[in-house]
């Protein structure tokens, strides 16, 4: 299973314009209501990482268009280069959301459609990077399984991995890692295109007693 996880950034490096052109087909973005969600829970002029940010599109565009500041991070250089040209007033990376450190905090993180292919243990690795990167009081937001396992799909006859905590380590990872739960759906068809979403806030710096 880890080679076909190591695989993912392939994957999407080779199919960027046919995935980014699925995306944003037609009722390809059936999880609005969530990133609505996640904006209204902003402060005017927020900034957001955008981890796994793909091509732009149609979410840190979205973003951007609320008035949030995006930093868009991807481990695929076309998606970064779709990002740069609709996007230029925005800033994205090319790099590996794991082990991040930008040496700042922001007041929303959307960890979206991208988290779900990083491995059980890589998963786990990722707190420790929401919690540096979110400021107090700033809000999480990703998505996973419904269930703890690991799923191979397929896109263009390629092997797509996708992996999943179950519901209890997820809680755990939040609360050890400062977040409070805000929201939280499981296989949500109605709104989330049949996502498991998890919303939540960091909870505030504790001043020293």
């Amino acid at each position: 299973m880890r080679d076909l996880a190591d695989r993912i950034i392939d994957i999407y490096q080779r199919h960027a314009v046919a995935w980014d052109a699925d995306r944003n087909r037609a009722g390809g973005w059936a999880e609005r209501a969530w990133h609505e969600r996640f904006a209204e829970s902003l402060p005017p002029g927020a900034s957001v990482l955008d981890l796994g940010c793909g091509p732009g599109m149609p979410v840190a565009a979205f973003l951007a268009e609320r008035g949030a500041h995006v930093t868009g991070v991807d481990t695929s250089a076309a998606f970064i280069e779709l990002c740069r040209k609709r996007l230029p007033a925005q800033e994205f990376l090319h790099a590996d959301m794991r082990g991040l450190r930008l040496g700042r905090q922001f007041d929303g993180v959307l960890a979206w459609d991208g988290f779900f292919h990083l491995t059980p243990e890589d998963q786990r690795g990722m707190f420790d990077v929401f919690a540096r990167h979110t400021a107090p009081q700033g809000v999480l937001m990703f998505n996973t399984g419904g269930a703890f396992g690991e799923v191979v799909g397929s896109y263009r006859g390629d092997s797509l991995y996708h992996a999943s905590l179950d519901e209890a380590e997820y809680r755990t990872l939040l609360a050890q890692s400062g977040f409070n739960m805000t929201a939280h759906a499981v296989d949500d068809t109605r709104q989330g295109g049949g996502r498991t979403i998890w919303l939540a806030r960091k909870q505030p710096e504790q001043l020293p007693g």
